[in-house]
C-alpha cells in the first residue's frame, strides 16, 4: 500500500526553488515520494527534513528503517560515556 506523505506535500506548495535544489533532487521527484511512488533515499530524507525545517521528517520518510538507519533518534538512545582511563 502506498503512503501519501501529507507533510511533504503541504511543504511541497511553498518550497522556493532553492529548497527544493537543497535536497539534491527535484520538484518531480519529491513528488513521487510524496505520493507514496517512490521511497525517498536515506540522503534525501536527511536533506528534505533539513530543508523544511522539520515539516517532514526522516521518520516519516523511512518508517520501515529509520531506527536503523538512525539509531541516536530512538527515544532510548543516550550518549555512551567512554571513561577517561580507557
Amino acid at each position: 500500500m502506498k503512503t501519501r506523505h501529507e507533510g511533504l506535500l503541504n511543504w511541497l506548495r511553498s518550497a522556493s526553488d532553492d529548497q527544493v535544489s537543497s535536497t539534491g533532487t527535484t520538484r518531480a521527484y519529491l513528488k513521487q515520494i510524496a505520493y507514496g511512488h517512490k521511497t525517498a533515499s536515506p540522503e534525501i530524507a536527511v536533506r528534505v527534513e533539513a530543508a523544511s525545517a522539520g515539516a517532514t521528517s526522516r521518520k516519516s520518510l523511512r518508517p520501515n528503517d529509520w531506527h536503523v538507519l538512525w539509531p541516536e533518534l530512538l527515544p532510548s538512545s543516550r550518549p555512551k560515556l567512554i571513561p577517561a582511563d580507557a
